[in-house]
């Protein structure tokens, strides 16, 4: 939404123009000269990374969005991991693993003479107590809004009525933990490449009361673990979070059990305007940033900046929840939704070269992707023929965005809203605009079902169908909220019996068949694009290696002088 303007005061676009380059260079000067003094004398050691938005806190698990975890992938460590550069599982704090025949028992051998950051072991015994601190969350524990990642992928917790993928963790010995699931899936091992499946200090968690979170309202407070004294394994540890100047501290793990961290110091500096970003970079504020302006490529690699342009594996979507508004129940509506948007004209206009419109919820290198699906062109005059056949000729939707964050999938989340906002109003749809901080409030709401149609997207954990549809649709009481479609239950049931066949090829064809039916039958979003998202260094920093996932891990980069 734009700033109200004031009567009798109106600047020239030139004037604008000086005033917004001047306002940027004062902040860009700022930010500099905290940076610089964050660096200290050793600088050669030291990497400044400008991010896109703000950590929402440092406890992996209770967090589902990517700047919380661009932090602690550097910290944490699961039990796989993905071969840099590819989406391909590979040992990380297990060496080797493997399942019995009817896929429920999993036995992973564990790392010897690993040690977290707080000098206790890592074993079968913490693999275990993590797993049961998941399992047994309570509370505000128990929210999709927290615990959004464990809900999606294993289901319920203890005590609750709903099933849950866990059964049971077993130390047989300290380098052996047996995991007992309830049925076979298509997501083991992959899902625990996940971030938020991270194995942390069990004494740190106890000692500074982890899973003591209290809901405030849309948001929550929570504890002295989360904020201050994140614990885990990884090649980096915590070093301080100054909120002020919003800059995230890590040190060298000089006891990492691995190859040790080329950098003795990572700061992530929290810049959500990406000119800003780009300003840092140019005046040395910066070493490198995320996201950088699709126009600016070029340039920056004349500027001999080092511009990687990662291989898309993501999907902006406009969601659709059936929570509160009764005409969004109808498929004639978001049929008419569909039909409004212009995705061939917001792909060309707001996305970057190289990006393409979707016509799935995933892209087409993943299994069970289906051609021959229903597409909707623009066409807004067919659009106010299904609202009016829908009895929906006046609908009136909130269409919410996020402030404060560039996403991979969603560059320019304001440019983005207004295209699409346009485009339905002159379908007749009355647009009214809702915004809110993508960590203050944004992430919360819009995983509870509470926006009506907003933009959201994903970038793919791993290569399945079930980690981009099995995460959207598995359930019916999340984002999208089609508990009340008479489809909502068929849908999570179909997903759950295609996550669980064994047979790869009966698998595709059951995601194949699902495909077809989520474009034509249920349409509970509408696909928008699929983008390949930069990252920019500048040309003294060595050996960053781009992840698809976008899930880069800085232990490997040095500075040259």
């Amino acid at each position: 939404m734009g700033a109200a303007s004031r009567p009798g005061f109106r600047l020239s676009r030139v004037g604008r123009r000086l005033v917004t380059v001047g306002l940027t260079a004062v902040l860009a000067t700022s930010l500099s000269a905290c940076v610089q003094s964050q660096r200290g004398d050793d600088s050669g050691q030291t990497m400044v990374f400008g991010a896109p938005g703000a950590p929402a806190l440092f406890d992996p698990f209770y967090a589902s969005d990517g700047e919380t975890f661009r932090v602690t992938r550097q910290m944490m460590e699961g039990l796989v991991g993905f071969e840099p550069g590819t989406v391909q599982v590979e040992p990380e704090l297990a060496t080797d693993w493997s399942s019995s025949e009817d896929g429920k028992e999993w036995t992973f051998q564990l790392r010897e003479g690993v040690k977290f950051h707080d000098g206790t072991d890592f074993d079968a015994e913490a693999v275990c107590a993590n797993f049961e601190r998941w399992y047994n969350q309570t509370g505000p524990g128990q929210s999709a809004a927290l615990s959004y990642y464990w809900i999606e992928t294993f289901g319920g917790f203890a005590g609750d009525d709903e099933p849950s993928l866990y059964s049971s963790c077993e130390a047989t010995d300290p380098t052996t933990a047996v995991i007992e699931l309830t049925r076979a899936t298509s997501k083991f091992p992959a899902a625990l490449g996940l971030d938020s499946f991270s194995i942390q200090s069990p004494t740190a968690m106890r000692k500074y009361e982890a899973d003591n979170v209290v809901a405030q309202g849309s948001s929550f407070d929570y504890s002295e673990y989360a904020e201050k004294h994140p614990t885990g394994t990884g090649p980096f540890e915590f070093g301080s979070y100054d909120q002020s100047n919003q800059s995230v501290v890590l040190n060298r793990n000089d006891d990492y059990w691995g190859e040790k961290a080329q950098l003795d110091r990572l700061i992530f500096k929290v810049i959500p305007d990406e000119s800003v970003r780009k300003q840092e970079l140019l005046s040395g504020g910066i070493d490198g940033y995320d996201f950088p302006n699709p126009a600016d490529l070029d340039s920056l690699r004349q500027q001999d900046f080092n511009v990687q342009v990662r291989k898309p594996f993501n999907i902006l979507y406009m969601g659709i929840s059936q929570k509160h508004n009764p005409a969004l129940r109808d498929l004639r509506v978001r049929k008419a939704l569909a039909y409004a948007v212009n995705r061939e004209n917001l792909v060309n206009a707001n996305m970057p070269d190289g990006a393409e419109v979707a016509d799935l919820y995933y892209p087409s290198n993943v299994d069970g992707h289906a051609e021959d699906v229903e597409k909707y062109s623009y066409d807004p005059e067919r659009a106010k023929r299904l609202l009016a056949e829908a009895g929906h000729s006046d609908l009136t939707i909130e269409f919410w965005w996020p402030t404060q964050v560039t996403r991979p999938y969603m560059p320019d989340p304001r440019g983005i809203f207004n295209a699409l906002a346009g485009d339905m109003r002159k379908a007749g749809i009355d647009v009214k605009p809702v915004s809110k901080p993508w960590n203050g409030g944004y992430i919360s709401d819009v995983n509870k079902g509470e926006a009506q149609v907003f933009l959201f997207g994903w970038t793919g954990d791993y290569n399945s169908p079930d980690n981009f549809i099995g995460t959207f649709f598995g359930t019916t009481e999340n984002q999208f909220y089609t508990k009340p479609a008479p489809w909502g239950e068929e849908l999570t049931n179909r997903l759950d019996a295609a996550d669980r066949e064994p047979d790869p090829a009966k698998r595709e064809r059951m995601y194949t068949a699902i495909n077809r039916d989520l474009k034509s039958e249920y349409l509970p979003a509408v696909p928008l694009s699929h983008s390949p998202p930069a990252i920019v260094t500048a040309p003294h920093v060595k050996g960053l290696v781009t992840s698809p996932l976008t899930a880069e891990q800085f232990a490997s980069v040095s500075i040259e002088k």
